[in-house]
């Protein structure tokens, strides 16, 4: 597995100072009152909302490509309404991170097939290939679903090693360890000894490694082909899940969706297909908690124009 980071002295270096004052303010914010957090997270994405206004654009353009049918007015009530989720998935990570499991257990719960298949799978040391699509609350939701079935997280290591060491050991109160997301041949050899492994196939990588491939009303998305190879090659099981703020702010639901267990795999472009078609029901499930300030069509056929 990827090697973790560990606390050493270097951390305490005056340049991290105010990187720690960040973290142990998020760390009292997360000890207040649900209710108090939820209604201070949504105030804070409104705020952000004022000084991100490149993002904003780039999110108005994206529910524009993806919703044609949708009216203006709609596009800017679900700009807002995703920028209240940016706001709360910040306290979402606080929470993540330095939650008892005992609270989080109390705020949470879990819907849609529930845990067993999952647990049947782990039973019969079936690889899961957990697809965790882009949700602002992706952070609380890898929390939820680690406390009931551990697993492998993969990641993006932080270029700040404090935020590196503090987010992985948030990371590992409910997983088994966490592994590069570079790092295919050891998520293949984790499915294949039965792990389950936390996998978000739903943003534009890049050229290489994509395919163009449908998403939504965009007919030319750019999309990865790592879930062909990391299910072909490990037989896993394909196992959606959509992690979702309630909107009266009486906490989260963990939606299980059902395993796939023989997705199809004739090629990278009839898997990235597929693999589009269920972000796309995921998405539809909360779609104004995900992650639509990504450039998600940054990435375009060779001679075509950006759309952005």
């Amino acid at each position: 597995m990827t090697q973790l980071p560990k606390f050493t002295a270097a951390l305490l270096h005056p340049r991290y100072w105010l990187t720690w004052l960040g973290i142990g303010f998020l760390w009292l914010l997360v000890q207040l009152p649900y209710p108090v957090i939820f209604r201070l997270g949504k105030f804070l994405g409104r705020f952000a909302q004022l000084f991100m206004k490149r993002r904003a654009r780039i999110a108005y353009r994206n529910l524009e490509l993806c919703f044609p049918q949708m009216s203006e007015s709609e596009r800017h009530d679900m700009v807002a309404k995703n920028f209240e989720s940016v706001g709360m998935g910040l306290m979402e990570t606080g929470m993540a991170w330095f939650w008892p499991d005992k609270r989080m257990a109390r705020w949470s719960e879990v819907t849609g097939t529930g845990m067993d298949p999952v647990h049947t799978l782990q039973t019969n040391q079936t690889g899961v290939l957990l697809i965790g699509v882009h949700f602002l609350t992706l952070e609380i939701g890898a929390r939820m679903f680690g406390m009931q079935a551990p697993g492998i997280g993969v990641y993006r290591p932080n270029d700040n090693p404090v935020i590196d060491l503090i987010q992985t050991n948030g990371r590992m109160r409910s997983n088994k360890s966490m592994i590069d997301r570079k790092d295919l041949k050891g998520m293949i050899r984790a499915l294949k000894s039965g792990e389950v492994v936390w996998y978000a196939p739903d943003h534009d990588y890049g050229p290489q490694a994509s395919v163009f491939v449908p998403f939504f009303a965009v007919e030319e998305a750019a999309t990865t082909t790592g879930t062909w190879m990391l299910a072909r090659m490990s037989k896993a099981a394909i196992v959606p899940f959509v992690p979702r703020r309630k909107p009266d702010g009486s906490g989260y639901e963990l939606m299980m969706l059902e395993p796939e267990l023989a997705p199809p795999l004739d090629d990278a472009e009839t898997t990235a297909r597929w693999m589009n078609s269920v972000v796309e029901k995921c998405i539809m499930l909360a779609p104004e908690q995900y992650m639509w300030l990504h450039r998600r069509f940054k990435t375009r056929p060779q001679g075509t124009p950006s759309r952005y």
